[in-house]
């Protein structure tokens, strides 16, 4: 399998990779200033003094530290698939690392398919709870258009996701400075604050931290559930590798990013401490009144930004879904001539929009919405922490101890973020947790369904070779051009070829049977794209090889074919589809509305012919019922 190996960008690239690094990584976390803070002290359950003030802003510090700084900048972003991040990589890479112990192996895919399953629950959550805080600002400059939040919301959604299918390449270029100066204000406007009460400044020190834990246990544990809001966004770092590298994200974070968070947290600190009246929106109270409305502008901005980055995950990781076959095929368009990664999923992109306007209209605030929003995140940093255990003792093999040390603390850690954020569940946690649970029974039948789906075709299969033999024993009329079969399992006969020769009689000259394999590593090279081998009689076996980022484009992949005896006209060439339609039955297999479901998701998935890339005017599909 080829790898693609990072280079270390240097100069003016790296330059441009950490400014791109801003606008599309760190979005995300770079909004958290707007609600994490207020949303600690928000319900009143922890008094507005300065002692808890010190005590969470050193947890607020110590959380960005341990998590992001040590975590993911200096842990995580070493275990690289192929130079490629995300949970659907380390999900490959873990299962990779224990291909030998098969039922490790299955639970391990359990496991990361929950992961990425959630991820589409933080998906809803992120871009309602980004844009209704910035825009929440007008509640502080002019509280009469308090009603006026949630209608504005939802414009300023509508309008994100319309723009959907027109790409991101040139809104894209925008992202990085718009972000970069987002990040700024926050710094100015926090260190202008911090200036004038200094004494924030000790909360840098552990031990403000520790005091408030050991003194108030209980409201510390509470606390946490809001805290871990200043980390969210911190799976973008892993996600985002491939795109960037990690020298540019690590650069980006130490020289501009955390650097403006803590100043700003800091200075939302010293105001309170100064006010504490204004803990009801922290982050707009502190600005002077002249630069109200530009900073909700800003905001909105920044909080868009990350919205949209978060989309464009969501496309990314449901086209790794569909190829690592968990999710159905999709209709997938690209936006881009250049860039094969930036893609639309329409079905994707209004799912998403719908479930995003439920949780505005449903929640009504970026603070009920607060609730909802933790239990998501920490699950999937809980399952990264987990899967990176499994990468470090088997693909590295690092010795036990080592192991247990390295992703020890973290679990710890992260699970008692996910425990304070369980308690909340009854609260507005339930709306992503039912999302992903949605996902995850979706994810699972449709990979069950296909298992069986397989099994039963390969029952009523007929060896390839054995009946290619038969048939030229008394072989057909030969017709000119080149027939190219489609089919699920290597060396059984395609229900197409049989349907073909029943009732049309004829063969084409030249035939080549095709099989398509995605695996579980995302990019594999044109060098091992093909293999082939010769059937007789003009008959060819073709395997064509693709990892769970590449395209799968068969036309483009059999061109490999040219210089290895098999000669192909593009204009002489026909592409043959078995397309079976599924009858659920009563018996073995899945429950009977597991079965309905799947039937039901195979009906309406997208035809394989788009999703390979073949030619529309060249492509013949011929159906036949298989029962399950």
């Amino acid at each position: 399998m080829a790898s693609r190996t990072q280079r270390a960008p240097a100069g003016s690239q790296l330059a441009a990779l950490t400014l791109g690094a801003i606008g599309v990584v760190y979005g995300d976390i770079g909004t958290s200033p707007l609600y994490a803070l207020k949303e600690v002290f928000t319900h009143g359950r922890i008094p507005v003094t300065a002692e808890n003030i010190l005590g969470i802003l050193s947890m607020m510090f110590w959380t960005l530290t341990i998590i992001v700084s040590l975590k993911y900048v200096s842990l995580i972003l070493r275990a690289d698939n192929n130079g490629e991040g995300g949970l659907v990589a380390m999900l490959a890479l873990a299962s990779m690392a224990v291909k030998d112990r098969p039922v490790l192996r299955r639970r391990l895919l359990v496991v990361g398919i929950f992961g990425t399953a959630i991820f589409f629950g933080d998906g809803v959550i992120t871009p309602a709870i980004s844009v209704l805080s910035a825009v929440e600002g007008l509640e502080v400059a002019a509280p009469g258009l308090e009603p006026f939040v949630v209608p504005i919301t939802l414009v300023v959604l509508t309008a994100l996701f319309a723009v959907q299918k027109r790409g991101t390449a040139s809104v894209g270029k925008l992202f990085g400075p718009i972000t970069a100066v987002w990040f700024i204000v926050l710094a100015v406007l926090g260190l202008a604050h911090v200036v004038r009460n200094p004494a924030v400044l000790s909360a840098l020190l552990p031990h403000h931290a520790l005091l408030f834990i050991f003194q108030h246990p209980g409201l510390a544990f509470v606390s946490l559930g809001a805290i871990v809001l200043c980390v969210t966004g911190a799976e973008a770092l892993y996600a985002d590798m491939g795109h960037f590298g990690k020298r540019p994200i690590r650069v980006a974070w130490f020289s501009l990013v955390m650097p403006a968070l803590v100043l700003n947290y800091f200075g939302q600190g010293a105001m309170l401490l100064v006010h504490p009246e204004n803990v009801n929106n922290p982050f707009y109270e502190m600005a002077p009144t002249w630069a109200l409305y530009p900073l909700i502008g800003l905001a909105t901005c920044a909080t868009v930004i990350a919205s949209q980055a978060l989309i464009s995950a969501a496309f990314s990781v449901t086209k790794q879904v569909i190829q690592l076959g968990y999710l159905p095929r999709l209709r997938i368009t690209h936006t881009s001539v250049r860039e094969a990664g930036q893609i639309y999923v329409p079905f994707v992109n209004w799912t998403l929009y719908g479930c995003i306007v439920i949780a505005v209209v449903l929640f009504g605030s970026s603070s009920a919405l607060a609730s909802a929003y933790g239990i998501a995140v920490t699950i999937d940093m809980l399952i990264t922490t987990v899967m990176t255990f499994f990468v470090i003792r088997y693909a590295w093999n690092y010795p036990w101890a080592v192991c247990v040390a390295a992703t020890g603390f973290f679990f710890v850690v992260d699970m008692m973020f996910f425990a304070a954020n369980a308690v909340k569940v009854l609260d507005g946690g339930w709306f992503p947790l039912v999302i992903g649970a949605i996902m995850f029974t979706l994810m699972t039948t449709w990979k069950q369904g296909r298992q069986l789906l397989g099994e039963r075709l390969r029952d009523e299969s007929v060896e390839l070779k054995s009946f290619l033999d038969s048939v030229f024993l008394s072989p057909p009329t030969r017709v000119p051009g080149t027939a190219v079969f489609l089919n699920a399992e290597k060396g059984t006969t395609p229900n197409a070829l049989l349907h073909n020769l029943k009732h049309n009689k004829v063969l084409h000259d030249t035939n080549l049977f095709v099989t398509v394999r995605h695996h579980e590593v995302p990019w594999i090279g044109f060098d091992k794209r093909v293999e082939v081998e010769p059937l007789g009689h003009d008959c060819w076996q073709v395997v064509l090889h693709f990892g769970f980022k590449n395209d799968p484009d068969v036309p483009e992949a059999l061109r490999l074919l040219r210089g290895r005896g098999v000669q192909l006209d593009d204009m002489e060439t026909s592409y043959f589809l078995s397309r079976e339609i599924v009858i659920p039955t009563f018996g073995s297999g899945m429950m009977p509305w597991r079965e309905k479901l799947f039937s039901g998701m195979h009906r309406n998935a997208a035809g394989a012919a788009d999703f390979l890339h073949l030619p529309a005017n060249r492509v013949v599909e011929l159906g036949s019922k298989i029962e399950i």
